[in-house]
């Protein structure tokens, strides 16, 4: 009889030990299945604002040989920058054109400059610069023909849009 009693009490810590353990991976686990979904729900909110983000995209139009932001182009670029205010996660690309006026280098540059200024007003209006992905594009992506003047005006541009 002593020894039964002896096999208890030294089976008694470690049928504790055991339900300690039991417990402690069960709230592990719960703990660990929560963050899960937690995860999984913030992703899914973060996937709508993307996709809402994206409905926004602002064009800055440019006169000729001149990357000089004019007051319809800081117009448009607030505009973007207020919707944008509520998208503090969301990254852009803004992308320079040229119209086949002049030299493509000289157009190169130009649409570069152009992007930058654009880029440069945003960042002044709290956009973050690292948000912001610019590039010059120059004549490679006409909006319209070159063959007419309206045409040339609708390709010396910036685009703005979500990626």
């Amino acid at each position: 009889m002593s020894r039964q009693i002896l096999r208890l009490a030294l089976l008694v810590p470690v049928l504790g030990a055991l339900a300690c353990a039991t417990a402690s991976n069960n709230a592990y686990n719960a703990q660990y299945e929560k963050l899960k979904q937690e995860q999984a729900q913030q992703q899914a909110m973060d996937s709508a604002a993307h996709a809402e983000a994206q409905r926004f995209a602002a064009i800055v139009y440019f006169a000729t040989g001149s990357a000089q932001l004019d007051a319809d182009a800081q117009q448009q670029l607030r505009w973007f920058a207020d919707k944008m205010a509520a998208y503090p996660q969301a990254t852009f690309d803004v992308q320079g054109f040229a119209d086949s006026t002049g030299e493509e280098v000289t157009n190169q540059v130009i649409s570069g400059q152009r992007a930058q200024a654009c880029a440069s007003y945003l960042s002044s209006l709290g956009i973050a610069p690292a948000r912001m992905q610019v590039n010059a594009f120059s004549t490679s992506s006409p909006a319209a023909s070159n063959a007419s003047a309206a045409g040339r005006k609708n390709n010396r541009r910036v685009e703005i849009t979500v990626r």
